[in-house]
Order: C-alpha cells, then structure tokens, then sequence
C-alpha cells in the first residue's frame, strides 16, 4: 500500500509538547475520557467472576466475557463510517451515554443473560469511544507528537489501576458485586461533564459526501452475529452447541474479509500485518487475563482483593511501557519496538503454565499477566503509530475501526476457543491444575508464531 502524504505533515518544533497552547485542551479532554474508561474496565475484570458464581453461569463464563467482544466488532465498523463522514464527537458523546446504560443493565441483572447483555451493551460504547479517540488524535496531533500522545491514553489507566481493581475487590466483598456496577455507573455520569469542553472543540463533521462501501454495516453485524454464537457454541459439547460454533465459523470466514484491509488475514507485509497482528496480540493478552484471575479465586483460592494486585501491575507496566515507546524510545523503529513486545508476551504465556502448579506460588500467574502488560504496552501504540503514519487522512477512521475489529477478532475466536478447552476439561472432570494448563498452553502455541508476525509489520 502506497503510503499518503497527511495533511499536517509539518516539522514540528522539539519545544512543541501534547500540553502545549494549541493541544492543551484536546490532551486533557481525551484524558478524562480514557480516564473513565480504565476505571471502568479494570474494576469491571476483578468482579466478574463473582458475579458469574452467583449467577450460576460459570459455563457461559466466555460468553459473558466474549459478549463485550462481539458486540465492540459492530461498534468499530459503524464507528469507523461515523468518524470518517461526521467527525470524532458524535461518537464519544455516544458512546459515553450507551456506556453508562451498560453499567445499570449489568448491575440490576438477576440473571447470567441480563448480564451477558449488559456487557454487550458496553462493549459497544467502548469501541465507539476508543475510535473516536484514536481518530481524534490522528486529526488533532502532528505525527511526531502521536507517539506521546497515545502514550498518555496508557498512563491515564495508571491511577485507576492502582484503586480500581483493590476498591472493587472491597467493595465486592463487604456489599455486593452489584455496588461495582452501580458506583462506576455514578462516577461516570458525574464524570463526564469534565471533557464537554473538549467535545465542543472538535469538527462536527469530516467528510459528510464519502460513500460507504457496500455492505460493510451488514458484514459488521453479521460478524457481530457470528461471534456471539461461536461463543455460545463454545460454552457446551453437545450436538446443539457443536452446530451454533459450525454456524459462527462458517459466518465468520465469509464476512471477516470485507471489514479489514486487503491482505490481512495472509498478513501481506506492512499495514495488513500489523494490523492482523493486533488482533493476535489482543486475543492472547485478554485470554491471560479472563482465565488468570478465574484461576486465581476458583482454584488457588485467592481473594478478589489479592487477584486484583494482577491487574494493576499488568496496568502499570503497559502504562510504563507505553510511555517508553513514545519519550525514550520514540525514535526507536517502530517494527523492533513491536518484536520485542510480541516477545515478551510470549514468554509471559509461559510464564502463566507453571502458575497453575501447587507446588508454585499462586502469584507466578499473577507475574505473568503483569509482564504480559509489558509486552502490550510496547506493541500496541506502536502498531497505531504505524497504521496512521502510512494511511489516507480520509480514511484514518476506517483504519482504526479495522485496527478495533481485529483486536475484538482476535479476542472472540481466542477467548472462545479458550472456553472450549475450559469446558472440555472441566465436563470430563480433569483436574483444575491440568484444565487451566492446558488453556494456557493454547495460548503460548499462538504466541510464538505472533512473534515472527511482528517482523512483517515493517513499513517500507
């Protein structure tokens, strides 16, 4: 792919920060934004597999995991067409406000479907919130300075990995697991008047006469459609379910092709690799981080409180590794910066087979998602910078819904086929040990491969 010259391809000042006159307002109203979002996610992840025990829903535990995925594949494409033809502000006053839906439909659910539903519903507002944020950086940053300011939407997840995960866990302990849903839901209502400001100043609209390719919503649903059911598939052995996952494949393999860049999924070497290599690193990270916590609590016993110490190491050091690739290491290429982290979170899957031993020390696993964080902190603002360094300007939103549907691809088909080992395991009544060896060797075997992915995503 021939790379475009972007509009504001301007040598930019060394003096010339993300804080600086011009930028300061858009940096601290996207700030905010992520803000919101981490305290969300990581006091989310600690709480439910509580939430699923006492649903009595620890079968359609990927389900419940992978609904947030499936229905952030929808979200992505439409917000994609949305941002290339309206502008980034729609969708994150959009997105905010389904959000904050989510949270209440979540936390009044009495049952495991009303919560799967919930989740959905939030899935779809974080993926309408992290397109209109990417874009908004492609149009409101110099190249030079995206680095840095992708940097910042890692390191504004560092307080709320530090109190999220520990206040959730406390919280789910002394009241309900609901009071997480239902005080995220007070916060962000509360919190969202802080970036109206920023809203206000960005374009209403970017280019209103751009065509949609034919199809592209209806391939974006039908992927959404089919991701939910191979989940469902996953979650039972039986003739039935071994039918709905055939179904999902089959839908999957048809209409994947149409919402990524051509080349993708043979990862032509440049954009398509690395593209493809996001969802593959996505899908591993997310499956460490489902099935370490569920681990952790349900077999080494740990508390909520003490399995949430794995997030927020994992959070920190993708936050510090972020903010390596965009100060530091800025000039460093950006493919080796990739190479290395695919690396580390390789290494990081193995490190997470020997955490399910008894003879080990339950927070070996704990390690292991934490070092995994290391690695994504690396790969994944450096495969942004890529795509949007080497892409159209008007087609900047495409690029980063095509980013987001492979993330959310890579997490649906890994996590699900994670829960079919999971749900192998456990219906035959295989020791937990082996269970959750056996899923996170899966894993490892996907990660090794990812590692030589990283060497095609080099631009030239």
């Amino acid at each position: 792919m021939t790379a475009a010259p972007l509009a504001e391809e301007t040598v930019t000042p060394s003096k010339v920060g993300i804080f600086s006159r011009e930028y300061r307002a858009s940096t601290i109203g996207f700030a905010c934004v992520m803000f919101l979002e981490g305290f969300a996610a990581l006091a989310l992840v600690t709480t439910l597999p509580v939430a699923v025990g006492q649903l009595d829903g620890l079968h359609v535990y990927a389900l419940a995991l992978g609904g947030f995925v499936t229905m952030s594949l929808f979200g992505s494409v439409l917000a994609g067409e949305i941002a290339d033809k309206r502008g980034p502000r729609l969708l994150l006053i959009l997105g905010l406000g389904l959000f904050l839906a989510g949270l209440l439909v979540a936390g009044t659910a009495t049952t495991m479907w009303q919560l799967i539903a919930g989740r959905c519903v939030q899935g779809f507002a974080s993926s309408v919130v992290v397109v209109g944020l990417n874009v908004t950086i492609a149009q409101s940053y110099p190249p030079k300075l995206r680095p840095k300011a992708l940097s910042l939407m890692s390191t504004c997840w560092i307080v709320p990995s530090m109190i999220g995960p520990a206040i959730a866990g406390t919280v789910t302990e002394l009241l309900s697991w609901r009071w997480v849903f239902f005080g995220l839901a007070i916060l962000v209502s509360v919190a969202s008047l802080i970036p109206l400001g920023f809203l206000r100043r960005l374009s209403p609209v970017a280019d209103d006469e751009r065509a949609t390719p034919p199809g592209l919503v209806r391939a974006a649903a039908i992927v959404a459609v089919a991701a939910g059911i191979l989940h469902f598939g996953a979650s039972g052995l039986d003739l039935t379910h071994l039918a709905f996952a055939a179904v999902g494949v089959v839908a999957l393999v048809i209409s994947v092709p149409r919402l990524l860049p051509e080349g993708t999924l043979r990862a032509a070497r440049g954009i398509p690799a690395a593209i493809l290599l996001r969802g593959l690193s996505a899908g591993i990270y997310f499956t460490l981080e489902s099935y370490i916590p569920l681990m952790l609590i349900n077999q080494r016993q740990i508390s909520v409180t003490v399995a949430g110490v794995s997030f927020t190491g994992a959070t920190l050091l993708w936050a510090g590794a972020a903010w390596l690739q965009g100060h530091p290491w800025a000039e460093v290429p950006r493919h080796r910066l990739v190479l290395l982290g695919s690396v580390v979170i390789a290494g990081s899957s193995a490190i997470a087979i020997f955490g399910v031993f008894g003879f080990v020390p339950p927070l070996t696993a704990s390690a292991a998602l934490i070092v995994a964080g290391f690695g994504m902190g690396l790969v994944m603002p450096s495969l942004t910078v890529l795509a949007f360094d080497h892409c159209p300007p008007e087609d900047q939103g495409r690029y980063s819904a095509a980013m987001q549907v492979s993330q959310g691809l890579g997490s649906v088909v890994l996590i699900g086929a994670a829960g079919a080992l999971f749900n192998a395991g456990t219906a035959v009544e295989y020791p937990g040990a082996l269970v959750y060896g056996v899923v996170f060797g899966f894993v490892t075997l996907v990660a090794v491969p990812a590692c030589l992915l990283a060497l095609r995503s080099r631009v030239t």
